[in-house]
């Protein structure tokens, strides 16, 4: 008599679901956004500089993205923001730059090195519009010549308040910069660095504009509200400068 043998069958043991990396926005046309799309921007200053046309002449030959900066508190001051979706650009086509005649004589300033990506909160109407082209819109804006750019952190306690606090939190710092947007006085770039600062900064902010004073009256005013009093570890230093060059929006 035969006996049959069975091989037990065994179920493939599932690994861990990978992560959801896409930015989500609001509900459009009866359908969720979604997008992995997502501009970064980085800002280096430098010290040393009394010629700063040869800089407006390099970065203009070279065909990228960006804004040279003037830094109203140093004579010899400049910045360049640069901006892509892809991160290999500043590596293939700013770096060469950077390297070249007109900024290697140059001295940078590596407590203003800024890095950053842009972001959802997960409620926005056009997705695409504020991750791609409204910052570039608004960095590029021959109008808006005046520009403060800065890292923070924020505090660790304030990842552990439940959810809707935290809401509650940002909508009364996120409503000033709407009033100010509102009325052409300042208009604001956010840009999630985790991991991408030297510091360990969380965020960097640029506050665009065509006058100096708006930035700094939205800078005192954001200091009352929740977040900055209670909820931040870090803010700061503080770039300020003018456009000297533009590259076409």
């Amino acid at each position: 008599m035969s006996s049959t043998a069975h091989t037990p069958t065994h179920t493939p043991r599932r690994g861990p679901e990978p992560p959801d990396l896409s930015e989500k926005g609001g509900m459009k046309d009866g359908q969720p956004q979604r997008s992995d799309a997502r501009l970064f921007m980085q800002f280096l200053a430098f010290g040393g500089c009394e010629n700063s046309q040869r800089l407006v002449d390099a970065v203009g030959d070279a065909g990228i993205s960006g804004v040279l900066y003037e830094d109203v508190n140093d004579p010899r001051g400049v910045a360049l923001l640069t901006l892509s979706e892809d991160p290999n650009f500043f590596l293939d086509r700013v770096r060469p730059i950077l390297n070249g005649p007109a900024f290697r004589p140059l001295v940078q300033k590596p407590e203003y090195t800024m890095l950053g990506r842009t972001y959802s909160l997960g409620y926005e109407p056009d997705l695409i519009d504020v991750l791609l082209h409204r910052p570039r819109r608004t960095v590029l804006n021959p109008e808006w010549r005046w520009a403060v750019w800065y890292p923070l952190r924020r505090a660790g306690k304030f990842a552990q308040l439940p959810t809707e606090e935290q809401r509650v939190i940002l909508a009364e710092h996120g409503a000033i910069g709407m009033s100010f947007g509102v009325a052409d006085y300042a208009h604001d770039i956010r840009l999630a660095c985790h991991g991408l600062d030297k510091d360990d900064n969380d965020f960097v902010v640029g506050l665009i504009g065509k006058d100096l004073y708006p930035l700094s009256a939205i800078v005192q005013m954001m200091r009352k509200t929740q977040q900055t009093s209670l909820y931040l570890e870090r803010l700061g230093p503080f770039f300020v400068g003018r456009a000297l060059w533009q590259s076409t929006p």
